[in-house]
């Protein structure tokens, strides 16, 4: 059945502006930005064209983790507003056609959520304890872990607590995982589900979908680590992550509430795992979508985005779902900065190179060419939006913004600045949540301009100039530069060329040309790398393929002009050559000739 004669498939083939609230836009001038922030808005978010906005965690929550570590799973962060706020917003974001996607954090809770205060009080062996995966120690007196992990933040994946057991966070210490053997679990997800559903979600984004099922009763489990990459077994083996038994849990979901909802419930599942598993996520009886990172990890390389292309539309075809689109979130280094850099593959995935580079901005090496990241960050969005499938667009792709890697110390949120255990000079995931530039007028004071990256005072209209009670307002919670003034919303709406009217143009085109087809058809001008022996290995190629309707997308990364097929150009993502032909770091899309 076609999403056009089913408007509960709206997903397969939807536009999805991701929103990380804290930084998108705060009313209240305090720095953080609101549920009523995103609803002031709306009107915004329509004129892109998107189909429908994810929000990240606004639970009430310490911010251990950037929201995701959770108090109440069904109430308000009151420093982002309340639960009117939320509906306000289903309201708003209803009446202009967007859906709503609500991300939901069912690995691990907070340590202040009230089923783990009343563990640590009830004690070992308790029904209480039993919903966290407690565990006695190692050693003569309990006092090693009871295993050798390494959380994914850093420092040991264990805790000890008072009575002498240890707790298990995959994550931060403030982040104690779930034990998805206790049917208590099953039901608190299932009422969090029904809950959001009937305040006007229309589906979920499930955090750390790989990591619910765990079996720790066997021997060999210092010989795993609890982080997710493309290398762990592919036969759901492994001891905490991508287990078998986590698929019986998605269709229990499915099954019990998301079709029971009229149009059903969608969700979509972040699951890092081996890239033949994705299919499982996918599955119409689980998930029914789950992301392809692959676009997110490539560098500026055509063959690498060609193999990321192949695989998303595989996935897509063995899943019976729609492919995936993502090149920048809430997690990874904005790709505008990655484009940006020196784009030189190596077996050990330089893009994780990349990301530390950049969080570890002011070293000798660290190489920043914006134009060209700009130039690359154009063509990019036309090659991923004419794909068929979803496309997430993280909230400032849109803008064109860089990442924000020389940030101050003293200014950082996330624990993986503090606690990782890759490189000591990391500056974690910071510089891509930096709240929104607005107003270019309303920028932050320099005492420097010369030399001074961050200023005080405004916030480029992120914030009102005073709160409530008429004091100045509070700085944003993460410092902005002062080169966003050259990229706010209110400058690039006025000029015509820039990144903002290239994605609005491109996501109206694509309204009109998107169809029910879930593959491409390669065209003749695709056309491989060629080995260049030096160290930038292989460079050049052009990726170009079609759609059923004839809607066709080529995209050159080679120094040599290509030539374009006969047909009417409908948008470009830079000016062609004067002969008509498609130049370096560029995307034209065409409607052939038939």
């Amino acid at each position: 059945m076609s999403t056009a004669s089913d408007p509960s498939l709206w997903w397969k083939q939807a536009a999805v502006y991701q929103i990380y609230p804290r930084s998108f836009k705060d009313t209240t001038g305090t720095g953080l930005g609101d549920l009523a922030g995103v609803t002031e808005k709306m009107d915004y978010l329509a004129s892109l064209g998107i189909d429908a906005i994810w929000l990240n965690p606004f639970y009430p929550s310490q911010l251990a983790d950037g929201g995701y570590d959770v108090d109440d799973y069904r109430n308000v962060d009151p420093k982002l507003g309340t639960m009117e706020d939320f509906d306000r917003l289903a309201e708003a974001a209803h009446a202009h056609n967007i859906k709503i996607v609500v991300d939901i954090v069912p690995n691990h809770s907070s340590n202040r959520h009230r089923w783990f205060k009343a563990a640590l009080e009830a004690g070992p062996g308790s029904p209480e304890r039993d919903r966290y995966i407690f565990r006695d120690g190692r050693g003569p007196n309990g006092d090693l872990p009871p295993t050798n992990w390494q959380s994914h933040f850093g420092g040991p994946a264990w805790t000890r607590v008072p009575d002498g057991q240890w707790y298990l966070h995959m994550f931060a210490v403030e982040q104690p995982d779930f034990n998805w053997k206790n049917p208590d679990v099953h039901e608190e997800f299932l009422e969090t589900f029904r809950f959001w559903l009937d305040h006007g979600a229309n589906g979920f984004r499930i955090d750390v979908a790989q990591g619910l099922a765990k079996d720790l009763d066997r021997d060999d489990l210092d010989d795993y680590h609890v982080w997710a990459d493309n290398f762990m077994p592919d036969d759901g083996s492994h001891p905490v992550l991508d287990r078998n038994e986590s698929h019986e849990i998605f269709k229990e979901w499915r099954r019990e509430v998301f079709n029971r909802y009229d149009p059903p419930a969608f969700a979509v599942a972040e699951a890092w795992v081996n890239p033949k598993r994705l299919k499982l996520y996918a599955s119409p009886e689980e998930m029914g979508q789950t992301f392809n990172f692959e676009f997110a990890k490539k560098d500026w390389i055509r063959d690498d985005f060609h193999q990321a292309i192949e695989a998303g539309l595989a996935t897509a075809r063995e899943s019976g779902s729609s492919a995936t689109w993502v090149m920048s979130n809430h997690d990874v280094v904005r790709h505008a900065s990655r484009f940006a850099l020196p784009q030189v593959r190596t077996p050990n995935y330089h893009q994780l190179a990349l990301d530390w580079l950049l969080r570890s901005a002011g070293s000798s090496t660290y190489q920043e060419d914006r134009v060209l990241g700009t130039k690359r960050s154009r063509a990019a969005i036309l090659m991923e939006l004419a794909l068929p499938g979803s496309a997430y667009i993280y909230q400032g792709e849109e803008l064109g913004l860089f990442e924000v890697a020389d940030m101050p110390w003293d200014r950082l949120e996330d624990p993986e600045a503090f606690h990782t255990i890759r490189e000591a000079s990391t500056k974690g995931r910071d510089g891509c949540r930096v709240p929104l530039p607005w107003v270019a007028a309303d920028a932050p004071q320099l005492a420097d301009p010369e030399h001074d990256e961050f200023g005080t005072g405004a916030s480029f209209g992120f914030s009102p100039a005073v709160q409530a009670d008429g004091t100045p307002a509070e700085e944003p919670h993460l410092p902005q530069p002062k080169w966003f003034k050259d990229m706010a919303v209110d400058v690039q709406d006025a000029d015509p060329d820039s990144m903002l009217n290239l994605y609005r143009a491109a996501l109206a085109i694509r309204h009109k040309l998107r169809n029910e087809d879930t593959d491409v058809t390669w065209l003749p001008e695709d056309q491989p790398s060629e080995r260049n022996d030096g160290a930038n290995g292989y460079r050049g190629g052009v990726i170009a393929y079609r759609r059923s309707n004839g809607w066709a997308s080529l995209t050159n990364f080679s120094s040599e002009p290509a030539a374009l097929p006969t047909g009417t150009l409908l948008l470009a993502s830079g000016p062609l050559t004067e002969d008509g032909k498609l130049p370096q770091d560029t995307t034209a899309w065409i409607q052939l000739d038939e």
